[in-house]
């Protein structure tokens, strides 16, 4: 049986540094990498080259579309609440909106349990107000 032709998965270095720079910012990457640098050295630099590097770069999704997909994921997840509130500022950045990004969480309920909806939607709320998450602010 012939493997089916599959998309080559790009890694591009430069083109994750480009995207990561677009969604969050330099602030971003000069605090929360190079404090990753520190402590695992070159693993910060993996995480853009093979994500926003290479997943991002594949055809087949817009940047918003694959936003809507972190969102739900991440929450999904749960217990990952600094992630789940850089990828509501870059879905924000991508073309959501405020109400968007609160309608995913509210979507996810039946698929995920109210208890993990309701701690995106707490995410959401904190990161929307400005807040680090777990302050108490939100739903």
């Amino acid at each position: 049986m012939a493997l089916p032709d599959l998309t080559p998965a790009p890694l591009d270095r430069a083109a994750g540094y480009r995207l990561l720079d677009e969604l969050a910012g330099q602030e971003v990457q000069d605090k929360t990498l190079r404090g990753l640098d520190e402590l695992a050295p070159g693993f910060p630099d993996w995480i853009v080259t093979s994500l926003f590097g290479g997943t991002y770069q594949r055809p087949g999704l817009e940047l918003r579309d694959r936003q809507l997909v972190n969102l739900a994921a991440l929450a999904a997840l749960g217990g990952v609440e600094p992630q789940l509130a850089d990828h509501v500022r870059n879905s924000l950045r991508a073309g959501l909106t405020r109400e968007q990004i609160t309608e995913v969480m509210v979507h996810l309920a039946p698929y995920v349990g109210v208890p993990k909806a309701l701690a995106g939607l707490r995410v959401v709320a904190a990161t929307l107000a400005g807040e680090a998450p777990g302050t108490g602010a939100g739903a």
